[in-house]
């Protein structure tokens, strides 16, 4: 046990082989949940200087409103590469492979250096046509395309930024993890109104405060990997990629791929059909819900990025009582939370739908349409712990099919079966969503409880 932990001792914010569950789970937890309402911050914060712009602020906004499901498709690219090598490296880390997992690593950022020069030529090429395609109109084409081609020109400060972090996560520095977003957020806050406003660049300044931000992001990362803070160096001899170590990662890393790409699919099947049933009161209402489903589901995100590195370490290390420990910690956790977010919607709707809209209106309809769409998320504590804990243990294959289950072969037909057997269609519409966590729920307990009698037997 000493051997396989040896990879630990210079880890100074976590001994994810030695360190108490509760403690490690909160220590690494916390600030993952922070990065992720920090990088909330971080997308809001073009929006919020944008709509303020004189004269075309709301065509603006629009216009970059168009460019986020882009930028969402963009970012799943580096969780292809990186969600699926950052459990590896904790896994060699745990079996007392340091090299193999540095060669994972310096694998990964060769894989997202490539990605980066296909994306930005690929966009650069083909940008109006996509953006059209996501929405954008003869109105704010314009103003979606000056962001977006500054935006793919620094496409590789944001595939590092992104990808390499998830490494700096996987060895337990969790709080270097954090200050990685911070300081990226904090540059965008502060560059955002010098461009816009101050240098008069409007939209196409804001594009070039993000991509300075993540370029200083990746700056930071780089030089930390490469420092001797770091428990796996980036190292020139491992850029060589390698089949024999890519693919494995590339596997394991499509369920997250699949879980972010379809997010903007998703939107798009849901808008479309509650504009054809329910016009812009229920599209209206959508956007909403679908803003409360994402605020609720960052904590989530945040506890399973704390909890990834814990479990694939231990996995890795032998050590099954600490993981079997880990994943319990974490469903109750997990469980509790969603349980308390679904009794806050039934209880007190209008908590969350007078954020965004003090219209009477929308706001009553929106109250109602919530108490449908969320009906089931009490449960879903179960589907994020099991599924992410598939994605820990480096169950490629299951990890895959449960990331396609509830939206692709689920929710996506629902949405388009369910108007056609109920009589109220924009009910049916919302109703999609629990009936799809109920049985993406029940399928992943039943896989789950398959895949936890295998580490009884181990």
């Amino acid at each position: 046990m000493k051997d396989r932990n040896m990879a630990q001792k210079k880890n100074q914010e976590a001994n994810l082989g030695e360190d108490r569950i509760g403690s490690l789970l909160f220590k690494l937890a916390l600030p993952a949940i922070l990065a992720q309402l920090i990088n909330v911050l971080y997308n809001m914060v073009d929006r919020m200087y944008i709509g303020h712009i004189p004269k075309v602020g709301p065509s603006a906004l629009t216009g970059v409103g168009v460019t986020m499901p882009v930028i969402m498709c963009i970012s799943a690219f580096a969780g292809l590469v990186s969600m699926g090598g950052a459990p590896r490296a904790s896994i060699m880390m745990g079996k007392g492979l340091p090299k193999e997992a540095e060669r994972i690593m310096g694998n990964c950022a060769a894989m997202l250096c490539g990605l980066s020069v296909v994306l930005t030529v690929a966009f650069l090429a083909f940008g109006e046509d996509i953006l059209l395609l996501f929405g954008a109109s003869e109105n704010t084409i314009t103003y979606a395309w000056d962001y977006m081609k500054i935006y793919s020109c620094g496409t590789i400060f944001v595939q590092l930024a992104l990808g390499l972090n998830a490494f700096i996560n996987a060895q337990g520095f969790a709080r270097t993890g954090m200050l990685t977003v911070a300081i990226g957020a904090v540059c965008n806050i502060i560059l955002d109104p010098i461009f816009i406003f101050g240098l008069h660049m409007g939209v196409q300044g804001a594009a070039l405060a993000t991509i300075i931000s993540q370029g200083i992001s990746c700056v930071w990362i780089l030089r930390f990997l490469m420092g001797t803070k770091s428990t796996l160096r980036l190292r020139r001899e491992y850029f060589k990629i390698q089949s024999k170590v890519v693919l494995p990662c590339v596997a394991l890393g499509v369920a997250p791929f699949i879980m972010q790409f379809t997010e903007s699919i998703l939107s798009v099947c849901f808008n479309t059909s509650l504009l054809k049933y329910g016009g812009d009161m229920a599209v209206g209402a959508m956007t909403i819900l679908s803003s409360v489903m994402q605020f609720s589901m960052l904590p989530l995100h945040g506890l399973t990025q704390g909890a990834q590195p814990i479990i694939s370490f231990n996995f890795g290390a032998g050590n099954i009582d600490r993981v079997k420990s880990a994943f319990r910690l974490l469903l109750k956790v997990a469980v509790l939370f969603t349980s308390c977010m679904w009794l806050l919607c039934m209880m007190v709707p209008q908590l969350f739908v007078g954020i965004f809209t003090n219209d009477p209106q929308l706001a009553g309809f929106t109250k109602w349409a919530l108490h449908i769409y969320m009906a089931a998320s009490l449960i879903f504590g179960i589907q994020i712990a099991c599924q992410q804990t598939f994605i820990a243990l480096g169950n490629a294959k299951v990890s895959v099919f449960l990331a396609l289950l509830r939206k692709v072969l689920l929710l996506i037909p629902l949405i388009y079966i369910l108007p056609h057997v109920f009589t109220d269609q924009t009910m049916a519409v919302f109703l999609a969503e629990p009936i799809a966590d109920v049985i993406a729920v029940s399928t992943t307990s039943a896989l789950f409880y398959r895949e936890y009698r295998k580490l009884e037997r181990i």
